[in-house]
């Protein structure tokens, strides 16, 4: 386990939460109108439905790459561990801790010092 194969692993869960929402049913969904104003031999990359719906209709991965093999290597053949990697490490440069009251903070400080007393620790 590392914080690399988390980060492949939160992308996995983003997938199949994406695709366990189901087939959406809705007219819009369904895109009916816009098959039936393309018609047939032509192609749907231009047309309002789909200029529409393309940034929330499919799972994008922040973690695989997509481009092409020129692209892929222009940016320097990182592998997907790698880019992982770089994630995860941006995420926590990036964080930014909530707001907690400073009051429950010590309340909680004192309650972990309190349980740490009340067993001793066996990696000691």
């Amino acid at each position: 386990m590392g914080y690399e194969k988390f980060m492949m692993d939160v992308d996995q869960a983003g997938m199949m939460h994406t695709l366990l929402a189901g087939v959406d049913l809705s007219p819009n969904g369904q895109a009916l109108e816009a098959i039936t104003d393309v018609g047939p031999g032509n192609h749907f990359l231009g047309c309002a439905h789909t200029q529409a719906n393309f940034e929330s209709a499919f799972y994008r991965s922040p973690l695989a790459d997509n481009n092409s093999f020129e692209q892929w290597q222009a940016e320097g053949s990182l592998d997907m561990a790698q880019r992982a990697n770089a994630q995860w490490k941006r995420q926590l440069a990036d964080y930014v801790p909530p707001p907690l009251d400073p009051a429950v903070d010590e309340a909680l400080l004192e309650y972990i010092a309190k349980r740490k007393a009340a067993s001793p620790d066996s990696n000691v």
